[in-house]
């Protein structure tokens, strides 16, 4: 049995630390559950950069993170793996919840599991995709989604002790070459200008979205309604089953995360 969750409309005022908090408390939940294989948590944000934990430990990452911010970006510290990653309308952040002692598959396993499914919701419209780490890429990552070497999806992990959630950013749409030079921008400001460790050489010409990739992409809102119906014949419990998160309990883990990760609210 899997929920299937969508928060497709954060808008640019938004909290960042909204979507992140909520899938922690989710976490959090399925691990708890005894009826429910997990869930996949679907969600975009019109304008948001979310840093890795090394991005946050770069000698300038608190003084880019304020340019970003004047930018227009809400910014954020992320307590999983990977690193920076630019989001907008095109890009949908997809979430695998799952609870460690019934369906982990150790690491790399649930990589692929997400990879998995993210195959069976494009093979339906005809996009295929390569896994392995693409140079020079953002959020660079062994399991890095490309289309003929351009990369258009990469995966980070979070584990609990009872459960573990995959994320998946994927550029579905948009200017994935704009994206880039953000990040880019932003490693050289973090970096000081340096090529520290930490400091990532991304190149824009890596990068793409499926809809640059693959000609005659019919658009998210199809992609979505595949990617529900792949996991329509495990979907047997809603929301409500679990215990859901209220506002109270999401405000309390925001600015738990915002206090202990954002570098300009603590020192390491």
């Amino acid at each position: 049995m899997t929920t299937f969750i969508t928060n497709l409309d954060l808008r640019k005022e938004t909290d960042i630390y909204f979507p992140f908090a909520y899938e922690e408390l989710l976490c959090r939940a399925v691990g708890e559950a005894t009826f429910t294989d997990g869930v996949v948590h679907v969600w975009r944000h019109e304008r948001a950069f979310v840093l890795g934990l090394r991005d946050s430990r770069l000698p300038y990452a608190a003084e880019a993170m304020d340019w970003l911010e004047r930018e227009g970006y809400r910014v954020m510290v992320r307590n999983s793996g990977g690193a920076a990653v630019p989001l907008d309308n095109g890009v949908v952040n997809v979430t695998l919840i799952r609870a460690s002692a019934r369906v982990s598959l150790g690491m790399y396993g649930d990589f692929e599991a997400m990879a998995s499914l993210l195959r069976d919701s494009f093979e339906p419209i005809g996009v295929r995709f390569d896994t392995g780490k693409i140079d020079g890429s953002y959020c660079p990552g062994d399991y890095d989604l490309s289309i003929n070497g351009r990369k258009f999806c990469g995966l980070a992990q979070r584990r609990q002790l009872k459960a573990y959630a995959v994320q998946a950013f994927v550029n579905v749409e948009g200017d994935s070459g704009g994206r880039a030079r953000i990040v880019r921008e932003f490693y050289r400001r973090a970096g000081g200008g340096s090529s520290s460790a930490g400091v990532l050489d991304v190149q824009a010409d890596v990068m793409g979205s499926v809809s640059e990739l693959h000609l005659g992409f019919p658009g998210t809102g199809v992609w979505l309604r595949h990617l529900e119906e792949t996991l329509r014949p495990r979907k047997e419990s809603s929301i409500d089953e679990l215990h859901r998160p209220d506002m109270n309990d999401i405000e309390s883990m925001m600015h738990r995360m915002k206090s202990r990760y954002d570098p300009r609210e603590t020192s390491f």
